[in-house]
């Protein structure tokens, strides 16, 4: 009944469409060409009346075109797509009545839903609602998680939860998988947040870290399940210190959700190098940053120079070093984005990294202001 992965991200947005191509044309996304299997929610396709006709994931007909938009009940859109291990399904509604339509009036363009693979969806789901977790659709596998950012239990795809050919790696392709989504919570609710993910999820805490950036600060903690497949990081502001992003994110989106999504790549270098030559922007670093990293690491797997000029942070733990950058949000609201990262060894995540991010975001925060 254990979660194993993270099989998709269910993503609401205003139009499918234009949020997929731009993911196709600036991260290599392609469409995913296998269909869910019968056992899974989204392969039914339940009568426009029934409440599971209603839940936030389209559930679209077997026979559309792999990855192409579909239309479904109440004139849902989805559109599916892949890049290594990573599956981001696109979902908007035309109904303004329909909960992604009100998911996005709410909160803007975001993560609805995270699916967790697992190798029981209905223990899983069980064992969530015995450990408070509010079940928003039962035949779906849904219940609630973060504000209203959902969870679905589905089968693990290792054991056979989609059917068609495998699905071979896309020419060109930078990313391998989702190495773990970061979710901002009101102050007061991290502890809480922790306790439900190791009772109703089976995680485990692995990680915590409190920050300070000048007059601001926040606490954070990282749980994970035991393959290390599933992570999600957990931060909540410290209201006693002077209001900083955390605060402004939880405003602007008004409530807990999803800050951003960071997929693991084996090439950090060539993957910034490719997508910022398709016109995305990365958030900057100073030199001196880069200046301090000898002293403070000693040598590194990719070479200082080469850090500098991408802008790459990198830290290490016991296992080895990890290198991660941070695009700048494109959200109107400023609220969600990316983070590329790369791991050498390193399972967990550096101190200095968190403090960059941090003062990175403030960066542009202060720049967007002006």
């Amino acid at each position: 009944m254990s979660i194993q992965s993270i099989t998709h991200v269910e993503f609401h947005c205003a139009d499918a469409d234009k949020t997929a191509a731009g993911l196709r044309a600036d991260f290599g996304f392609v469409p995913d060409e296998r269909t869910p299997d019968a056992r899974t929610p989204e392969a039914r396709t339940p009568d426009a009346r029934t409440p599971e006709a209603r839940t936030p994931d389209a559930r679209t007909s077997a026979e559309q075109a792999p990855g192409e938009p579909a239309a479904g009940p109440d004139g849902v859109r989805t559109v599916r797509l892949r890049q290594g291990d990573i599956r981001l399904h696109l979902v908007s509604a035309a109904d303004p009545a329909h909960p992604v339509a009100r998911f996005v009036a709410v909160h803007g363009d975001g993560v609805g839903v995270i699916a967790l693979g697992c190798t029981d969806p209905q223990a899983s789901l069980e064992r969530a609602e015995r450990h408070g977790a509010r079940v928003l659709d039962r035949a779906g596998g849904l219940v609630a998680g973060f504000g209203d950012v959902a969870l679905r239990f589905v089968p693990d795809t290792a054991a056979g939860a989609v059917s068609g050919p495998a699905a071979e790696p896309a020419p060109g392709a930078l990313l391998d998988a989702l190495d773990h989504a970061a979710i901002c919570v009101p102050a007061g609710e991290l502890a809480p947040a922790v306790r439900f993910c190791e009772a109703a999820l089976g995680l485990h805490r692995i990680f915590g870290e409190y920050i300070e950036v000048g007059e601001q600060a926040m606490d954070s903690s990282v749980v994970q399940n035991a393959s290390g497949e599933v992570t999600f990081t957990l931060i909540e502001p410290d209201t006693s210190r002077r209001p900083g992003q955390i605060d402004t994110f939880l405003a602007d989106n008004e409530g807990a959700g999803v800050q951003h999504l960071a997929f693991r790549t084996g090439d950090i270098a060539t993957a910034v190098r490719t997508i910022r030559d398709r016109g995305v922007e990365f958030l900057t670093t100073p030199g001196a940053y880069y200046d301090a990293l000898a002293e403070r690491l000693g040598g590194t797997a990719i070479p200082v120079d080469t850090l500098r000029e991408l802008d790459v942070l990198v830290d290490q733990d016991h296992g080895g070093q990890l290198f991660q950058i941070f695009l700048r949000s494109t959200h109107p609201r400023r609220t969600y984005f990316l983070e590329l990262i790369e791991r050498q060894g390193a399972g967990t995540f550096g101190t200095a990294n968190i403090k960059a991010l941090y003062e990175a975001v403030e960066r542009t925060n202060a720049t967007a202001s002006v």
